[in-house]
């Protein structure tokens, strides 16, 4: 099992594979919110590993270094194997597009076989802040859900929704 990469090491991987200065602001908020929110959660009994969320939420855009498309999630997993870093955190970067990308989704666009929606209460919680963030500012989950279907991409509109609702849930709120 490889070690979490630390705030620090993590920032400095986004550094190394030339992350836009705008990127790399974008994954520390998204990091701080995001452990706030795994903190309320874990403080409520739930299992959920904080500075594996922090790692995530960290390197969570690692592929925004190559790709400004959907694919960035999945180019930014390809680098995060290729650096060696944990499947835990591979998985947090492969998966925190939108709410999950479903199979058939992955198929249309060409990608290799595999899961890209969040499994885990950690990829829930990445993916979740990544939406509610907006240059630095927490955003109504509403915005999010408008502009997908604004798209035309209602299920994935839907798919919003209810990670909406399963955070929400896990934070009493």
């Amino acid at each position: 099992m490889q070690a979490l990469p630390s705030r620090e090491q993590a920032t400095a991987i986004l550094r190394s594979n030339n992350c836009p200065d705008k990127v790399i602001r974008h994954c520390l908020d998204v990091a701080d919110f995001a452990i706030k929110i795994a903190t309320k959660v874990r403080n409520r009994g739930y299992p959920v590993d904080v500075e594996l969320v922090e790692a995530g939420a960290v390197l969570h855009d690692l592929g925004r270094a190559r790709s400004q498309g959907t694919d960035h999630s999945l180019v930014g997993a390809q680098m995060a194997n290729e650096l060696g870093l944990p499947q835990s955190v591979v998985n947090i970067i492969k998966r925190h597009v939108g709410a999950g990308i479903t199979r058939e989704e992955a198929q249309q666009m060409g990608w290799p076989e595999g899961v890209y929606e969040p499994q885990t209460l950690e990829e829930k919680i990445v993916g979740y802040a990544d939406k509610r963030l907006d240059h630095g500012k927490v955003i109504p989950i509403e915005n999010e859900i408008e502009k997908l279907q604004k798209k035309g991409l209602a299920e994935g509109a839907e798919r919003v929704r209810r990670l909406h609702d399963e955070i929400t849930g896990l934070l009493g709120e």
